[in-house]
């Protein structure tokens, strides 16, 4: 976990970074002094002056700001009750609105920036990923529980999704994006059964703990063993690379899914007949379960190993472009979600969480190769740039976008506001963030003890 948290801590460094770095940009051309660079908050551990600059590393590993001449103004003004700040040359409240416009919005621009150059440089360097084929089976055999849509549509065991609203389909990831962010949204599916093709209409039912729409199918994977770990109770067993297990614990097994349920008892050891160059043998494993009711068998199934091609520069640059508009399309999809019945306290990440989400991610994607891994870790960082470039511009009091709103108003009014009046309507925002930090905290710290 700390290796995980140590790597996410560093990508999440990243973004605010990038966002930071917009704002300092757009200030020095605009003519604004900057007093202060600081990535993270917090007492500086680490700081170095360089001309009129001082350049920071916080304690508190979490956000970051851009410090602007003109702070020191605003907050005696405020003391003193004055009705304007003092403007100084070369100062942020002494500049024209449209300049401290530009310097507010030059963060989540940068963001957005970011995600279209990330996203190109995968796409330019080719993306390789594992995922299952579009082979299904129904949660509701599973997990025994009252029938899905996709019960209700007709959908079997065994079926394959071909397509999803006109749209060709031939691996379980991309069934998933097809259908995750349309809950409540009437989809045509086309699948195909014995070789015929059929198409039935779905309607995806809204998952309280991720926000995303499901219609309850599993992947369906041929319990043939790709892989043993060394010293596993597999290896110790003798399973090996190749083998087809049809019996788990006396249940015969078409899938993986079959050796799931013979594990869902927790016991301490799975009996297996397996399948050896046309000979059956039977194995059995001693297992032994962690304390949060994990076991690793140490046997590693099949799966696809998909690898775009790699795009010219032009061509990379227009899909990096794309996918972040997707993505950005996407995310404001999932925040209206967020009114409609999602457990907040699950869907909502904060710090903490985004923090052990991107040392996840980047420990399982180099687990599959340094390709695959950075592949990763980008797509999420993306992700992640988009989500911040979307959260800052909401007109809420103390981000960007609440700025931008108290800048607007002075330029409509062709008169600055009086400090006391900015300073109200940055403490509500103040209390807004600090309320929604705290929730999203909650959220992190249930999340962590599920770990």
């Amino acid at each position: 976990m700390i290796a995980r948290i140590l790597i996410g801590l560093f990508g999440l460094g990243i973004v605010v970074f990038v966002h930071e770095l917009g704002h300092f940009i757009a200030a020095r051309l605009a003519g604004i002094q900057v007093e202060a660079f600081s990535i993270g908050w917090g007492k500086p551990i680490w700081a170095k002056r360089v001309g009129t600059v001082e350049y920071r590393i916080g304690a508190l590993p979490f956000g970051g700001y851009c410090k602007m001449k003109g702070e020191a103004e605003f907050q005696e003004a405020l003391a003193q009750r004055k009705d304007s700040i003092a403007r100084e040359e070369g100062s942020f409240y002494g500049s024209h609105p449209l300049k401290r416009i530009g310097v507010a919005f030059a963060g989540p621009l940068f963001n957005a920036v970011f995600a279209v150059l990330v996203l190109s440089a995968v796409w330019g360097c080719g993306i390789e990923m594992r995922t299952l084929g579009n082979r299904v089976i129904l949660a509701s055999e599973v997990e025994s529980t009252a029938a899905y849509p996709a019960d209700a549509a007709g959908i079997r065991t065994g079926d394959r999704i071909v397509e999803i609203d006109g749209k060709k389909v031939s691996n379980f990831q991309e069934i998933q994006e097809g259908i995750a962010p349309f809950a409540g949204k009437e989809l045509e599916i086309g699948i195909e059964r014995d070789g015929l093709r059929m198409t039935v209409s779905v309607v995806p039912k809204l998952d309280p703990a991720s926000g995303a729409g499901k219609i309850g199918v599993y992947f369906w994977n041929d319990p043939i063993v790709e892989s043993v770990s060394k010293g596993s109770p597999a290896a110790i067993a003798g399973l090996r690379a190749g083998d087809r297990i049809i019996e788990a614990n006396g249940a015969a097994v078409e899938n993986t899914v079959g050796i799931t349920k013979a594990l869902s008892s927790r016991p301490n050891m799975l009996s297996l007949t397996i399948e050896r160059n046309g000979v059956r043998q039977d194995k059995t494993l001693v297992l032994s379960w962690a304390e949060n009711g994990s076991v690793d068998t140490g046997i590693e199934f099949g799966s696809l190993r998909i690898r775009t091609p790699k795009l010219s520069l032009p061509a990379a640059l227009a899909k990096g472009g794309e996918e972040t508009v997707k993505t950005f399309v996407l995310s404001i999809r999932s925040m209206a979600l967020l009114f409609k019945g999602v457990d907040l306290t699950k869907a909502v990440s904060g710090p903490v969480r985004i923090t052990y989400m991107v040392g996840e991610i980047a420990t399982e994607g180099f687990g599959d190769g340094v390709g695959a891994g950075i592949s990763a870790v980008a797509n999420f960082l993306a992700l992640l740039s988009v989500a911040l470039f979307i959260m800052n511009l909401l007109p809420i009091p103390a981000l960007d976008g609440g700025l931008i709103v108290l800048f607007l108003v002075e330029l409509l009014r062709g008169k600055p506001l009086k400090p006391k009046t900015v300073y109200r309507f940055q403490l509500i925002g103040s209390a807004i963030v600090f309320g929604l930090l705290l929730f999203s905290l909650f959220g992190d710290i249930l999340f962590l003890i599920g770990k």
